[in-house]
């Protein structure tokens, strides 16, 4: 009887452990970036103040078991480095592809945290691409240098063109 219980609670265990390897995979599917850190280390001030950053940003921290992180990211198709996954670790989801690493990175100058490695746009990252990553501005902020970029010419033009009615007049 004893024996059978047990078995019970097992399958209960798997059933739940398959549940959040669902969850997880839902949201590295969904998510622009999804950046895996060491927080060891930190005191629930820091780890909280972090929170707080990453909120403001549109990002989701969570404290997951590296084999539901592992299967999750396998199970979406996302090859990430076993390696990268040992020890205490956390997730960051976020809708855009920069602002989680340029959180982290910034919060990482001051305090102690490690980013281990992620996932930006499908792609499984190491640490050093998404510190390169992070110093680039968000993509609102490409759009913006793409568009000042496209206006120059135009611009140069348009002034090119009144300097010569001004000068006919």
């Amino acid at each position: 009887k004893i024996f059978q219980e047990a078995k019970t609670m097992n399958e209960a265990t798997i059933a739940k452990k398959q549940e959040m390897v669902e969850v997880v995979s839902e949201k590295m599917a969904n998510a622009g970036s999804t950046v895996f850190v060491d927080y060891l280390g930190l005191t629930v001030a820091e780890v909280t103040d972090l929170r707080i950053k990453l909120r403001a940003e549109n990002c989701e921290m969570k404290v997951i078991k590296n084999n539901i992180l592992r299967r999750a990211a396998e199970k979406v198709g996302y090859g990430v480095d076993a390696n990268s996954l040992v020890g205490p670790s956390a997730a960051v989801f976020s809708e855009d592809e920069v602002a989680a690493s340029k959180v982290l990175y910034t919060f990482a100058k001051e305090h102690k945290i490690t980013v281990k490695s992620g996932i930006v746009g499908g792609v499984a990252t190491d640490a050093k691409d998404l510190e390169q990553l992070a110093k680039l501005p968000n993509k609102l902020g490409m759009v913006s240098m793409l568009l000042s970029v496209m206006q120059a010419p135009v611009r140069g033009l348009a002034c090119a063109i009144k300097a010569v009615s001004e000068k006919n007049e």
